[in-house]
């Protein structure tokens, strides 16, 4: 691309020593039928600060376990890095998630001049010299007045934002990211110059904590641009998924890219799952617990069919998973044949089996928990996570609660009295992390114990919590007196609006926010999105408490929905980690999902929908430049200093 020399190529290791930055050439490119000069000006070497350093994991680990995983890190990677060119008029925080990083803007000295329109992003994929400008759907107005419909590099339409979540396209990648942030300035005569940019490098695609502790989120964005850009044709989510859950084992997908499309909106939790599966059916000597309450994936289905009588399994028969067509009850009849009829259970608990659990034990020693149901909604609708946990001690846990629930059928008294009802740690070496399954007893119940623990919060909350509207309690009392507290930053989401959390407040925290698609008032230059059936779309259950805090920082997450049901009647697991690294993971997910989101909520309500979003140029007398707000609006302000500032 012009504008920009290719770096000289080095190794990952020397890269992460010195990041050179060399000035681009004077070129001239045409937006809008006008000239553009672009013109660089020089910066000198610029390198990462590290802010937190790695926690090495134990040698030992790679000799007792078998890690499973596409990643090749043996170190966890740092996880908030900061650009360090003196130069430049801004600071850059680089926050690292799983397969996405957050990039957070600030400018160092009082506030930007009108004639900065914004910022030009590009980043260098690892062991590539050459540097890809990130797209923007948004461009200035052209010659006439409109919309320009064409998606151009933020280098000629720059980002309006102090805060960016980038995926890039090829995340999977070992090694590191190099991210470049130039802030770009435009003249009276509409011509665009760009000053000293500011370089971070990290890594994205790599285990959490290699051979402990791997988070994963699946995708979640069916009702995204990016979907019906890549997918919308050839029959879009017909052509994909099945219309009713029954159907999804039998369902045949006719979407010509249904390969890449399931990668993609699998993401990173497909992908570990079905890892997991698989190293599993290669090693003889394992064998393997799921605890299942959705069961209609065909993948997941015909893996666990390959197990054999290595496997044993229970799948929730609550409500309509009972009934004798649908596909739990298909699955159980397959899983029959294939581990034997004492291998299969049906259950429901007290009210649901609402585990989405699987454990290994053989050679590879790892266990699954979270949200992810194993289900073609589960992995390509929903807003999802799943953690991965390696090691013969959190194995056994695991193993042991499947055991108790198993033996327990039907008995929430009988599984609550149990071992596995208590919190209790999952011993890895390197984070600091506690697992409880439910039911619980009145005398080892969490859900208190949860809500005084959120009561604490000194900084932030960030939530995700699939139905809270019918979900009253501590929980919901604790968001909304933290919501209230000035010097609190609290955002969340839940699978739809929830009355009493949705007022915006005067200290700057937003309604909570849920999902919604592009259905109508789709501004310009925007396209109808799809929406991915019925049923619900955001299915995470997390509270990240303190993540900017090394000490506090912690997040709740599992199966578990923060109800008194989830707390003594039905099957579900939950854990507690105490760790700033996971924290920062999580809540970019919940920030990911809150810009999303939130802009879908705006568009559906025709008091706030916009008719065309375009680029803000330099104002004109009595206008006002597009960063005001970031400067002037409480919740812009907070939300800028909280993830930019130094």
């Amino acid at each position: 691309m012009a504008n920009k020399k290719k770096a000289a190529k080095k190794s990952a290791t020397t890269i992460k020593k010195s990041l050179k930055s060399t000035p681009a050439k004077p070129a001239k490119k045409i937006v809008s039928k006008k000239t553009v000069t672009v013109a660089k000006k020089s910066s000198p070497k610029a390198t990462n600060t590290k802010t937190v350093k790695n926690k090495k994991t134990n040698p030992a680990i790679s000799k007792k376990t078998n890690k499973v995983s596409m990643a090749t890190n043996k170190s966890a990677p740092e996880f908030i890095l900061i650009g360090q060119n003196a130069k430049a008029l801004f600071s850059l925080k680089v926050y690292r998630g799983e397969g996405m990083a957050l990039l957070a803007m600030n400018w160092l000295n009082g506030k930007p001049t009108d004639d900065f329109v914004g910022f030009a992003i590009e980043y260098q994929e690892p062991g590539k010299s050459k540097f890809y400008p990130i797209s923007n759907r948004l461009s200035f107005l052209n010659n006439d007045g409109n919309v320009n419909p064409n998606i151009k590099s933020s280098r000629l339409s720059p980002i309006q934002k102090f805060r960016w979540v980038h995926f890039p396209r090829n995340a999977n990648m070992d090694g590191d990211f190099i991210y470049r942030v130039t802030p770009v300035f435009m003249d009276k005569t509409e011509k665009l110059s760009y000053g000293d940019f500011q370089e971070v490098a990290i890594q994205l695609h790599s285990e959490t904590y290699p051979g402990e502790l791997n988070v994963t989120f699946t995708r979640g964005f069916v009702a995204s641009q990016a979907f019906a850009d890549k997918f919308q044709a050839d029959g879009g989510i017909p052509a994909l998924l099945p219309a009713t859950a029954k159907d999804g084992l039998t369902f045949v997908p006719t979407h010509p890219a249904k390969d890449e499309a399931y990668e993609w909106m699998g993401f990173e939790a497909r992908r570990a799952i079905l890892d997991l599966l698989d190293a599993a059916i290669k090693d003889t000597t394992a064998d393997v617990r799921v605890a299942a309450y959705d069961m209609n994936e065909p993948e997941i289905l015909s893996r666990l069919v390959q197990l054999g009588n290595r496997l044993k399994i229970i799948i929730d028969d609550s409500k309509d998973h009972g009934d004798a067509n649908s596909a739990e009850t298909q699955a159980e009849a397959q899983l029959v044949l294939s581990a034997g009829r004492g291998n299969v259970q049906r259950q429901h608990v007290g009210t649901l089996q609402h585990n989405k659990t699987i454990a290994i034990s053989g050679t590879v020693q790892s266990a699954v928990g979270g949200s992810t149901n194993f289900s073609m909604r589960g992995f390509f609708v929903q807003n999802n996570n799943a953690i991965i946990v390696h090691g013969a001690e959190p194995v056994k846990l695991f193993f042991a609660a499947f055991d108790n629930l198993f033996n327990n059928i039907n008995k929430p008294a009988g599984f609550g009295a149990s071992d596995s009802a208590k919190f209790v740690s999952l011993n890895l070496p390197s984070v600091n992390a506690k697992i409880a399954f439910s039911p619980h007893s009145a005398n080892n119940a969490m859900l208190k114990h949860i809500a005084d623990d959120l009561n604490t919060t000194t900084s932030t909350l960030f939530y995700s919590l699939a139905f809270l509207n019918i979900t009253p309690g501590p929980i919901r009392n604790g968001i909304k007196q933290l919501r209230e507290n000035p010097g609190m930053f609290v955002t969340g989401l839940a699978d739809t609006n929830v009355d009493d959390l949705s007022l915006q407040l005067p200290d700057g925290n937003k309604p909570i926010i849920f999902p919604g698609a592009l259905l109508q008032n789709v501004p310009e230059p925007f396209k109808t999105e799809a929406t991915g059936g019925k049923g619900v779309r955001l299915h995470h259950k997390f509270l990240v408490i303190d993540f900017d805090k090394p000490e506090k920082a912690r997040v709740y997450m599992g199966s578990y929905n923060f109800s008194s049901a989830a707390d003594l009647k039905n099957g579900e697991n939950l854990l507690l980690i105490q760790d700033q690294r996971v924290a920062v993971s999580y809540m970019i997910e919940a920030m990911t999902m809150c810009d999303h989101y939130e802009f879908r909520n705006l568009q559906a309500n025709a008091a706030t929908a916009q008719k065309r979003l375009f680029l803000r140029m330099p104002p004109k007398a009595g206008e006002k430049p597009w960063w005001d707000a970031s400067f002037t609006d409480a919740a812009k302000i907070k939300d800028r200093l909280l993830f930019g500032a130094l």
